[in-house]
C-alpha cells in the first residue's frame, strides 16, 4: 500500500502532536482517516475526518489499516485488544498497560500478520543510539556498574489537577515509574540488559496531592555481578539527568547535555593485576561524542511503524519490548510495598494481586476547572 490509512483513538495532548506529525508528512506515508473520542469537540470537528464516539465503531468502519491508541492508560488493554481483534495494525502510546499481566494479555491477542508497536520514542534519540552502538561493539568491555539519576521530570500540581485519571492507581496503575520514567527504564534495560533483582524504596504523594509514587530509588543486581542504581522524581527542581555506564575498558557518561566516552589503557582489571604502582591508575582519554539530537522522535517511530507495515522492516520498539520496562516499574513498586528484594522474571500474578488491592481503594479524581497552559515541547526530557 502506498498510503496507510490511520485512525487515532483518544484526542488528548499527545494525540494532537501525533496528528500534527501525520498531517505535516513527518510521520511518513500515513493519511488520517478517522478519530475517536467520547465527545466531538471543536478540535475533532476541525480535523475534517470521520469522528466516532465509540472505539468499536471506528474499528469496524473499514476506514483504517492501522490505529494509534492514545487513550488514558487504564483503557489500553480494552482499546488495544479490540483493535487487534479487529485485525488492525496497532501503535500504542506508552506504557503497554497498567501492569505486566495486561501487557501479556495484549500480546496474546496479536496475530502473526499484525504489526504491534509501542511509542518508546527515546529509542530513536541519536544519543542513546550512540551509547548502544558502543556497548554492543564492546568499547566498554564488561559492564561493572550503571547509575541513572533522572529527577528532571518535575511536574507541578496543576499537571495532576486537570486530569481525572493521571496519578491514580485506578487510572494509571502508578505515577512516576509508569508515566515519566517508563522511557528511562526502557532505555536503561535496552542498553544495560535486565537485572536479576531489584530492591526499591518509593515515596507515595511525597511532593504532590496524589496517591501514587512521585519518587523512587532502586538498587539493581545483574547476573554478571554488576550493580545499578536508578533514582527518579517528579518533585525535584531543578532536576538532574545523569547517566553513567561503567565498564572494565572505559565508561559512557551523559550529564543531561553532553555525552562523553572515556577509554582506559590498559583495561582496569588488567592494570590492577599487573601494576607495581601502589596508587596507580590506568591511563585514560576522554572525548565528547555528543551526536546531533535534532530529531522528531515521535515521527521517527511512526516512520519505522510504517516501514514495518509496508516492507516488513524490524520495529524499533515492538510491543513485546515494552514488557521489560513495565516489569521494572512493577517490580520497584512491589519491592517498596513489601519491603523486599524482587527477582526477575517478575511474577505477574503476584504483582497484579497487589495492584488490584490498591485499585479497589482508588477512584478517578474530579478534574479541576483550571485553564492550564500546555506546552508539549516542555514536557519531554
Amino acid at each position: 500500500m502506498d498510503t496507510i490509512r490511520l485512525g487515532i483513538v483518544g484526542l488528548g495532548n499527545i494525540a494532537s502532536q501525533h496528528i500534527d506529525n501525520v498531517n505535516s508528512g513527518q510521520a511518513g506515508p500515513f493519511e488520517l482517516t478517522a478519530v475517536c473520542s467520547r465527545t466531538r469537540t471543536p478540535y475533532a470537528e476541525n480535523l475534517g475526518v470521520q469522528h466516532f464516539a465509540k472505539q468499536a465503531d471506528l474499528y469496524a468502519s473499514g476506514l483504517c489499516d492501522a490505529v494509534l491508541i492514545a487513550t488514558p492508560t487504564f483503557d489500553h488493554l480494552h482499546a488495544g485488544k479490540a483493535a487487534l481483534d479487529a485485525g488492525l495494525h496497532v501503535m500504542m502510546e506508552k506504557p503497554i498497560g497498567l501492569s505486566l499481566a495486561e501487557g501479556e494479555q495484549l500480546l496474546a491477542a496479536k496475530s502473526d500478520d499484525q504489526i504491534f508497536a509501542l511509542m518508546l520514542n527515546q529509542r530513536s534519540d541519536p544519543l542513546f543510539v550512540a551509547m548502544r552502538e558502543h556497548i554492543t561493539a564492546g568499547t566498554l568491555g564488561e559492564i561493572t556498574r550503571t547509575h541513572w539519576t533522572m529527577t528532571n521530570w518535575f511536574r507541578p500540581e496543576v499537571y495532576f489537577q486537570v486530569s481525572e485519571w493521571r496519578a491514580t492507581w485506578k487510572g494509571e496503575g502508578g505515577g512516576l515509574l509508569v508515566n515519566q520514567c517508563i522511557h528511562n527504564l526502557d532505555i536503561f534495560q535496552w542498553l544495560c540488559g535486565m537485572p536479576e533483582s531489584v530492591w526499591a524504596e518509593c515515596a507515595f504523594g511525597r511532593y504532590h496531592d496524589i496517591e501514587v509514587e512521585d519518587e523512587a530509588t532502586a538498587l539493581l543486581k545483574y547476573h554478571s555481578g554488576a550493580t545499578g542504581l536508578f533514582v527518579g522524581s517528579t518533585g525535584e527542581a531543578p532536576g538532574v539527568n545523569r547517566f553513567d555506564i561503567i565498564g572494565d575498558r572505559g565508561s559512557l557518561n551523559f550529564d543531561g547535555q553532553r555525552l562523553s566516552l572515556t577509554r582506559n589503557s590498559p583495561a582496569t582489571g588488567e592494570f590492577s593485576r599487573n601494576t607495581k604502582e601502589m596508587f596507580g591508575v590506568p591511563d585514560a582519554t576522554t572525548e565528547d561524542i555528543t551526536p546531533d539530537r535534532d530529531i522528531n522522535q515521535h515521527a521517527a517511530v511512526m516512520r519505522n511503524f510504517a516501514a514495518a507495515i509496508q516492507r516488513d522492516e524490524p520495529l524499533l520498539a515492538a510491543a513485546e519490548e515494552g514488557l521489560n520496562s513495565l516489569a521494572l516499574a512493577n517490580a520497584m513498586l512491589l519491592s517498596s510495598w513489601e519491603s523486599r528484594e524482587v527477582t526477575f522474571p517478575l511474577d505477574a500474578v503476584t504483582y497484579q494481586q497487589a495492584l488490584d488491592q490498591r485499585i479497589d481503594g482508588s477512584a478517578l479524581r474530579k478534574r479541576a476547572d483550571i485553564e492550564a497552559n500546555i506546552d508539549m515541547g516542555a514536557s519531554y526530557r
